[in-house]
């Protein structure tokens, strides 16, 4: 079941509307073990996308946000010659209009288009940031206090009252060289970061954030993962990020096995995050090409979940 289409004049959604979409929690659990999922109230939270892999979600008062890039600056990477000595913007007007006041931001990996935004964000509102070693050692060398920041690494379930995050070890994408973008750790604190090339990789974390009384979902900011790790997680819903290149093997079913083939599956990480966060969202059209290929193979591999193509800033209520 997909509630949206590709379509030559664009990206048409079927399903989503501007108040929410709900969905059928269990309409992709295909396994016994799954057979009685976890009901959830359908106003537990509510969900916004920012573009690339970022994602507001508020849970009643509470505010939580996953990779929160909002600046949306060029560096000419949709032209196919990125500058890493791209000076690092903030856009505080966009970037406070819409990440309201968040009391945790997980970062999965420290690339601009993650992290950049952060540091405002923390210094701004006070909120708690968790992500690698690398996110912890650049927030300390932007600003951030570090009674504000949390390494992780992997295997954490952190439990927050309202909502639990449990962290699992992930890859970031390959591309077409078999390469990562702009990759590096920084184990120590470096001098403040002022270009793109200053925020390396730094590995990479995915996130299942659970709910009390609302669904699980499985957040990943990059387009691969140790099965191993999140074997056995099975959220009701997964925010999959599109493969940029055909380097991982059987990318999407193997993720979707291992996560127990999701009620609900929602591609990210397939805009062109350098343009407006204006709807419907620019895609360049390779990643048009990739983001259907993406959405036919979840149809073949798993017929009965559903997917949702979001629009940018849409509050989406899954239920």
């Amino acid at each position: 079941m997909t509630d949206t289409r590709i379509h030559r004049r664009g990206l048409l959604r079927t399903a989503a509307a501007a108040t929410g979409l709900a969905a059928a929690g269990a309409a992709g659990l295909t396994s016994p073990a799954d057979a009685a999922p976890r009901p959830w109230n359908k106003g537990a939270a509510t969900f916004r996308w920012f573009g690339t892999a970022g994602w507001r979600i508020d849970i009643g008062a509470r505010t939580v946000l996953v990779d929160p890039y909002l600046s949306r600056y060029r560096t000419g990477l949709f032209d196919g010659a990125m500058d890493p000595a791209t000076p690092l913007t903030v856009n505080a007007a966009t970037v406070d209009a819409h990440a309201g006041r968040p009391e945790t931001v997980l970062v999965t990996h420290s690339h601009w288009d993650h992290f950049n935004d952060v540091p405002h964000i923390a210094t701004t509102t006070g909120a708690r940031v968790l992500g690698t070693l690398t996110t912890y050692q650049l927030g300390l060398a932007s600003g951030i206090p570090a009674a504000q920041l949390g390494p992780l690494k992997g295997g954490e379930v952190l439990d927050f009252g309202d909502y639990t995050v449990e962290v699992a070890a992930s890859l970031h994408s390959r591309n077409a060289g078999y390469s990562v973008g702009i990759p590096g750790v920084r184990l120590s604190q470096p001098p403040r970061p002022t270009t793109v090339a200053d925020l390396p990789e730094g590995d990479t974390l995915a996130f299942l954030l659970t709910i009390a009384d609302g669904p699980s979902v499985f957040f990943m900011g990059a387009s691969d993962f140790v099965a191993r790790n999140v074997d056995g997680m099975r959220p009701d819903i997964a925010m999959v990020a599109m493969a940029s290149s055909t380097a991982t093997h059987d990318y999407v079913p193997r993720l979707l096995d291992a996560l127990g083939h999701p009620g609900v599956v929602v591609p990210v990480h397939w805009d062109n995050f350098e343009t407006p966060l204006t709807n419907p969202p620019a895609v360049a059209p390779a990643d048009r090409e990739r983001l259907s290929a993406m959405i036919n193979e979840i149809r073949r591999v798993a017929p009965r979940t559903r997917i949702v193509v979001p629009d940018y800033l849409t509050p989406y209520t899954f239920a």
